[in-house]
Parts: C-alpha cells; structure tokens; sequence
C-alpha cells in the first residue's frame, strides 16, 4: 500500500470542457470533507466535482466515490479505479469539471474522468504505508539514552512522556518494530 504526501494538480482541456485533476493527502472521512469543501470554495461555477477516496481504520479499508451528476458509473468509478489499482490509501482523488458546451458521451466521461485522476495521481510521490503503533513504556533515567538511540534505530518517535520516579511515555513506531522494542524493554505495553 502506499500514500501521498501532499497535494497534487493537473488540468487537461477536451472539447472545451476543463477537467481539474487533484490528489489530496487524507487521514480520516473528516479530512476528506473538509478537502471538498474547500474545493467547493475554490471551485464554485464548477459543473461537477467527482471523487473518490481510500482510507484505512483499524476496521479495514473503507472507499467512496461520487459522479456528482455525471451518468452513472462515468466519474467516480474510474477515479477510484486508479486508486485501487496504485493500491493508494488514505487519499482523496477528486476532478473538477467545468463544462465546454459539447457532450462527451458516456465512454468519453469515462475517458476524461480517467485521465485526469491517472494525470494528478503521476504527479505525486507515492510512498509506502507503514503501520504506526502507539506503545506505552516506563523506564528508569539511566536507560533514556539507550531508549532515543533504539527509537532513532528503529524510525520510532517519543510522543509524550511524564517525569516522576522514573520517566512514563508514550512511544509511536512501525508496527514490524514492535518485537525489537520489546526485546531491549520487555515491560513495554501496546
């Protein structure tokens, strides 16, 4: 599986008609809305704003797609179809139509849908996913500089952490790094 980073632009014009390729970085349903409302904003004389979206919770991957008004099956789809095919996930794949004046067709829709999602998704840099796990972890004072080399070692990060008696935190690292954590600090709970 793999993401996007950033955001992503492309546009193409086809018998008059203006298709707006974007891809948009997502972490939840809620960011992806807030992404189409802004553009909405951006877009408000567009005639139609298909997308679709990939996001993955703990309860598996979720997906989306809308024609916005296109014939059914002409936008949507083929924009989640790239999606799915580049195995992209928590993203956002919309396409901005402003219309020419001269119908497309239902195979030229597609077409057009199509490319402009295949053109923006060419323009970002994909990225694998990694599975980030959270780990809550006490260790002694002694053992902090041991602890900031493993997670340095291991691409983990501190995300928290509390001072007392000892030192109790909170650890954010790739899931396939779990058993060397455990390994060095055994105590460790996720």
């Amino acid at each position: 599986m793999f993401y996007v980073k950033s955001k992503h632009l492309s546009e193409e014009i086809i018998k008059k008609s203006r298709f707006i390729g974007v891809i948009t970085p997502c972490q939840d349903e809620n960011a992806v809305l807030w992404q189409l409302r802004q553009l909405y904003a951006e877009h408000p004389n567009a005639n139609h704003i298909a997308f679709a979206y990939r996001i993955k919770t703990a309860n598996g991957i979720i997906y989306r797609f809308h024609d916005a008004g296109e014939p059914t099956g002409t936008a949507g789809k083929p924009i989640l179809q790239h999606l799915e095919g580049k195995q992209l996930i928590n993203v956002l794949a919309a396409v901005v139509r402003y219309f020419g004046g001269v119908k497309l067709g239902a195979g030229g829709l597609t077409r057009a849908y199509s490319n402009a999602a295949k053109q923006a998704i060419a323009l970002a840099e994909l990225l694998p996913y990694v599975e980030l796990i959270s780990v809550q972890l006490t260790i002694d004072y002694n053992q902090m500089q041991s602890l900031e080399y493993l997670l340095n070692k291991i691409d983990g990060q501190l995300i928290t952490q509390a001072f007392a008696e000892q030192i109790h935190m909170q650890i954010q690292l790739p899931a396939q790094q779990l058993a060397t954590l455990l390994q060095a600090y055994p105590a460790a709970k996720a």
